[in-house]
């Protein structure tokens, strides 16, 4: 039924002439949403988008204030902009703004927001710590306006209604104005570009640390994400921006406010800023659909890009609606004076204040009359190769930073910029990032470096995350690989159960089970997680719950109608095959004829099945019923996301094997009890049972957890096979961390990434020829 807002908006549209499209292209408003209005089926509209089409229609005076009023029938409000939304430039005879009454629902979204803020504040003020932005104080990074051919008109910048002047607006500042400069764009749109190495992330994270904290609880949580990893041709923006924000803050996965998760409620009500870093870095011929996709929102957000890609994307589409463009300048002598020289020892005694870079600065700004101007000139114009520089030249003694102005050894920038490049490595892991830090062989850190940085590259991805670590390797060898850990496990399992309940008198059986047992657990297993994953193209996630006994929030969510039918029937099926394998091993070791190894398997089949189907269900009931999500307010880092998942699935281990061991212990008397005289004789003594659910218990818990889990596939992977080829060290996560503390990689939320793109391409780049 059509709504009272749809019928005054259509009777308005109607008025003025416009069709659907026409009023698309004046308001920007998606015409699928202009349509959802008029016929119902979108309900309560957001402020934003009611103005947007007041505007568009040109209304004033009593019809504006009928549109307005229909909005929210019987409420009127103050002319506050909702949460996310920036205020537009309207009328002064435009009359107050209609509000919503606040809603439980609201209290809740705006709570958790308030959540998030605390965690994202927490998290890049620790990583602005760690990169030492700081020491001894930030690099000036500043902007101009971008040329007009990437602006778009100003008018839509401005949402100023038709027909009203536009002019451009001042947007030149600097790195500690940037919250600021976004706060006086009307559109809440704005677009950052700067070529490689011109402080773009730097300024993405003190703008989100300056908004954060001058943050009004109505205004949205301003937050980082790398949009070099999403693929627009598979997954919506607003979908992704969820995936995203539950992955890097795990405590958002939880059921919020209708069917959806807390972080898509967040991502809709319009409570999160996302701040796309990285356009540049997207695959080619993703950066043309991704501006479309953005451009099919009003979403307020912040894009960096480099300016030669983001232009090709605007020739082959269109520039980004409504946003202001603004490029980073270059660091000029001045700022490398001011700058250096206090990043250095001193080592003229005579002269205290001098150190290493003043003789070299000295020659930069009075060049000797005749000779080209140095490239280190050049390359000292952005604030990545000033800190190359810095870490190279400023704090090693036998290094002299006026070996830089050799033209004759460094003939042009890409050379010099390659020698930086180069020597960083060897510089950062000549010392210890801190005491009692292990001590690692630069040239093997920079192969595992090197591998790790071409692994990022095949998967067209700046997130290095722990998860993903074996998705370098083909499916078929990932496959393979965990069915043989997990058969091995499995079988070892099996050997060391049987010999605790009946002895080592049989060696020989037991080494014979063991191996018939683990190569069925590795096949079978096998086949699961190829199918799962490889099969479906599947990644393997994180969970984002924890097991709780005790303590648990009394609005968790009772799942256990959907688990028991998913364990029922995976177990069950499990079972029967497991089963008839079983008994045909049973009838091949006893020379049994086929009809008779038929039946045994057969027999065994139905047995395990209904056995297996019965504890799964009720196992997988358990441990949703034990499941709570993470706090949000969580500090979350590739680390701590790995120590939680491990905790969990470790958790999940003891239950798990506990109680599916239980069920098919005692199960099995039952179902065999059951069966007795339908199926001829059956012979079961109790020792038999309890070692079956023993067995059945770890090693189904075993098989779950390293076939189809996170931290399963990380054990396997990245803590077996990647090791042993040679790939990585044994101690990955200790490796990991080291590179974060000496400064390569860097963390955004619960992934790794190089410390800049440029410096992961050259570690691929020299992986490949090596």
């Amino acid at each position: 039924m059509t709504s009272e807002f749809g019928t005054v908006l259509r009777r308005l549209r109607e008025k003025t002439g416009l069709t659907q499209d026409e009023l698309e292209v004046r308001s920007t408003v998606s015409v699928s949403t202009i349509r959802g209005l008029e016929t119902g089926k979108r309900s309560n509209p957001r402020m934003t988008t009611v103005r947007r089409l007041a505007d568009a229609l040109d209304l004033r005076g009593e019809d504006r204030e009928e549109l307005l009023r229909a909005a929210v029938p019987g409420q009127r409000g103050g002319s506050e902009s909702t949460a996310g939304e920036p205020k537009p430039d309207v009328p002064d005879s435009e009359p107050s703004a209609v509000r919503r009454p606040a809603s439980a629902a609201e209290d809740a979204l705006a709570d958790a927001a308030g959540q998030l803020a605390e965690a994202v504040a927490a998290r890049w003020r620790r990583e602005e710590e760690q990169r030492g932005i700081q020491d001894p104080y930030p690099l000036p990074v500043r902007w101009k306006a971008a040329p007009e051919a990437l602006t778009d008109h100003w008018a839509n910048i401005r949402r100023l209604p038709p027909g009203s002047a536009s002019g451009p607006l001042d947007l030149s500042g600097r790195l500690e104005s940037i919250a600021e400069t976004y706060r006086s764009i009307p559109s809440g749109r704005l677009v950052v570009l700067g070529r490689s190495g011109s402080g773009k992330t730097i300024l993405t994270l003190r703008f989100v640390l300056d908004h954060l904290r001058s943050r009004t609880p109505a205004e949205p949580v301003p937050v980082i994400f790398s949009i070099g990893a999403w693929n627009p041709t598979v997954i919506t923006l607003r979908d992704w921006l969820t995936e995203r924000l539950t992955r890097d803050h795990p405590g958002t996965a939880a059921r919020g406010p209708g069917s959806g998760s807390l972080a898509a409620a967040l991502v809709d009500s319009g409570r999160v800023l996302p701040v796309l870093d990285g356009f540049d870095e997207m695959a080619d011929g993703l950066r043309r659909p991704a501006l479309e996709a953005l451009n099919a929102t009003a979403l307020p957000l912040l894009l960096t890009s480099r300016p030669a890609e983001y232009a090709a994307a605007v020739e082959e589409t269109d520039v980004l609606t409504a946003a202001a463009p603004v490029e980073l300048t270059d660091l000029t002598l001045d700022d490398l004076d001011h700058y250096l020289p206090r990043t250095t020892r001193k080592t003229d005694l005579t002269d205290p204040g001098a150190g290493a870079w003043d003789s070299v600065l000295k020659k930069l700004r009075e060049p000797s009359p005749g000779t080209p101007v140095p490239p280190l000139a050049t390359v000292l114009s952005t604030p990545l190769m000033v800190a190359l520089a810095r870490t190279v030249y400023s704090d090693t003694p036998d290094r002299d930073p006026a070996s830089l102005l050799d033209t004759e050894r460094f003939r042009s920038t890409a050379e010099l910029e390659e020698h930086l490049l180069d020597n960083f490595l060897p510089t950062v892991y000549r010392r210890r990032p801190r005491p009692g830090s292990r001590d690692y062989d630069p040239d093997r850190a920079r192969e595992w470096l090197g591998h790790l940085a071409h692994h990022l590259t095949e998967l067209k991805t700046p997130d290095l995350a722990w998860w993903r670590l074996g998705n370098g390797l083909r499916g078929s060898t990932r496959t393979l690989v965990t069915a043989l850990v997990t058969g091995l496990a499995i079988g070892l399992v099996d050997i060391c159960v049987a010999a605790t309940f009946y002895g080592l008198l049989t060696p020989r059986g037991l080494l014979w089970d063991g191996t018939v047992v683990g190569l069925l657990a590795g096949v079978l297993f096998g086949l699961v997680h190829w199918l799962t994953y490889t099969v479906m193209g599947k990644d393997v996630t994180p969970s984002t719950v924890r097991l709780r006994i005790r303590g648990r929030p009394g609005a968790t969510t009772w799942t256990a109608g959907p688990r028991l039918v998913i364990g029922t029937l995976g177990g069950a099926l499990f079972g029967f095959a497991y089963g008839f394998l079983l008994g045909l091993g049973k009838a091949y070791s006893g020379k049994a004829g086929l009809s008779s190894a038929l039946y045994l398997g057969l027999v065994d089949a139905i047995i395990l099945c209904l056995v297996f189907g019965g504890g799964a269900g009720l196992v997988f009931c358990l441990l949703g019923v034990l499941e709570t999500p993470l706090d949000i307010a969580s500090a979350v880092g590739p680390r701590s996301v790995l120590d939680t998942n491990r905790v969990t699935m470790l958790t999940q281990l003891a239950i798990w094997s506990t109680a599916f061991g239980a069920a098919v212990g005692f199960g099995g008397g039952m179902v065999v009890d059951l069966l007795q005289g339908h199926v001829g004789d059956i012979v079961l003594v109790p020792p038999d049972g309890l070692t079956l659910g023993t067995i059945s218990g770890l090693g189904g818990a075993l098989g779950y957890i390293l076939s189809l889990t996170a931290w399963g596939q990380w054990c396997v992977l990245s803590r077996v096979w990647l090791p042993l080829t040679g790939r990585l060290p044994w101690a990955v996560v200790t490796f990991l961390e080291d590179a974060y503390q000496r400064g390569v990689l860097r963390q955004a939320g619960a992934v790794y990434q190089f410390r800049h793109a440029r410096l992961q391409s050259h570690l691929a780049q020299a992986h490949r020829r090596r």
